[in-house]
């Protein structure tokens, strides 16, 4: 059941550094989604506070500042202070790459557990269990940690055509491909196209999954298919707001710092497309720029309110996204984006 600590413990948090995990761990979570983010968010606002980086997006092991919501750096407007410190703390600059490497323990099977036998297990056994659960390998293990060796398909074959004693210890690949959890992802590919899989040793020893290309494939296509949709909204949002708002209207909300104000829609992050069009905003100047931003857009059929609003969802998403978060976009997001792209695709 969803937990929240009380006012008391997160303002004995203030001023401190701490995991990101270690706050999450308060609402009694791990996960950083569509449901947990808004709710811690709204726990540290309602005691005054927020993080820095913003704990919605950073690193999933990152430390993070602890600190009182008017104690960020001063904006053009006391009002604008907290809005924009929300906003761009965590999110990445439009283009960036992921805060760190992907890892092969990033890949959920590789740290889901997996189905093992032990050397005494009769041979017969194993390969009735592969037809049965549909495995293409099955992990010869004892102890959780001290690998025998694999039975593979291949191997059982080549087992039949150099002898006739059909036994665990003579079907088994006895040099399998063995990574840590932290090993980088990509280094990695080879091995899968090659041998197929990968078996996966926690920190502590222990196996913690196996990873086949068939989860490889599974992991792209749920990775790589919001990559690009985002960046096609990214680039039809910039299409239409760089040629119909003015550098004024850019620079406006591009911060106080004179080498932000640059004036090009380029240079503007998701948080950066919101504060052009909502008419709902905090800071009075930049509504007042907004309702004339969004006129000059030309989108008489569109409702405002519903656009920004998704446009604001869609932000979220792709911050989260671009740290490569270790849990894939929810049925929900997904059609969130399907949506928004969809009505992009009509407009613009």
């Amino acid at each position: 059941m969803p937990q929240n600590p009380s006012e008391e413990q997160l303002l004995a948090l203030k001023g401190k550094q701490i995991p990101v995990l270690e706050l999450l761990a308060l609402f009694g979570t791990r996960l950083r989604n569509d449901l947990t983010v808004p709710r811690v968010e709204q726990a540290l606002k309602d005691a005054g506070l927020t993080t820095l980086p913003y704990f919605g997006t950073c690193n999933h092991a990152a430390d993070i500042h602890v600190v009182a919501w008017q104690q960020l750096a001063p904006q053009e407007s006391a009002e604008a202070t907290a809005e924009e410190a929300a906003d761009d703390a965590g999110e990445m600059p439009a283009g960036g790459l992921p805060a760190r490497p992907l890892r092969i323990g990033d890949i959920p099977s590789a740290v889901g557990g997996l189905f093992s036998v032990t050397p005494e297990t009769a041979l017969t056994q194993v390969t009735y269990l592969m037809r049965t659960k549909k495995y293409s390998q099955i992990p010869v293990i004892e102890g959780g940690a001290t690998l025998h060796g694999v039975v593979t398909w291949s191997s059982v074959a080549k087992m039949y055509e150099t002898t006739s004693a059909a036994v665990l210890a003579e079907a088994m690949v006895e040099d399998p491909p063995v990574v840590e959890v932290h090993h980088d992802f990509f280094s990695l590919l080879p091995r899968i196209s090659e041998d197929g899989y990968l078996l996966v040793r926690a920190n502590n020893g222990t196996f913690s999954g196996i990873v086949t290309a068939a989860d490889i494939t599974q992991r792209f296509e749920t990775t790589a298919w919001p990559f690009f949709v985002v960046g096609e909204i990214e680039s039809r949002l910039r299409k239409c707001l760089g040629t119909k708002v003015s550098e004024d209207a850019i620079r406006a909300v591009q911060g106080p710092q004179a080498n932000r104000k640059t004036g090009l829609i380029t240079d503007l992050m998701f948080s950066g497309y919101v504060k052009l069009l909502d008419g709902d905003q905090q800071n009075p100047a930049l509504r007042t720029r907004s309702n004339d931003n969004w006129q000059a857009l030309g989108w008489p059929g569109v409702d405002r309110v519903q656009f920004v609003r998704q446009l604001d969802r869609v932000r979220v998403i792709r911050n989260g996204i671009a740290h490569f978060d270790a849990e894939p976009l929810t049925a929900r997001l997904c059609r969130e984006l399907r949506e928004f792209v969809g009505l992009l695709r009509q407009i613009t």
